[in-house]
């Protein structure tokens, strides 16, 4: 595979954010490790939010339309699989900027 369809991979749940890291980590160019970044923030964040939203779900049930908002994640996760496909290096809306930097074992 080649790093533009990694890139794709990445976005695809945690296996393939680990299938992209372990096949590509080898001869990763800049744009591999950027969406590398991008998609595991992305999934950290939607993991933390889900907890989240459980937990008030469970303590006010009346709060469970709450839920919702969780499509903005999946909103979040196609704009990253399209500046993937199209080999651009644009950060995620919202919560993009906070993950350029961060995890510096990816590269």
């Amino acid at each position: 595979m080649n790093n533009k369809t990694l890139s794709i991979v990445s976005y695809i749940t945690i296996i393939g954010w680990l299938v992209a890291y372990l096949k590509g980590k080898d001869n990763a160019d800049s744009m591999l490790k950027y969406h590398l970044r991008q998609a595991l923030g992305l999934a950290l964040v939607n993991i933390i939010f889900s907890l989240a939203l459980n937990i008030v779900a469970m303590v006010i049930p009346a709060l469970s339309f709450i839920g919702v908002f969780g499509f903005v994640f999946l909103i979040l996760w196609i704009i990253g699989i399209i500046n993937a496909a199209n080999g651009a290096q644009k950060p995620l809306p919202i919560i993009g900027k906070m993950f350029e930097n961060k995890f510096a074992f990816v590269g």
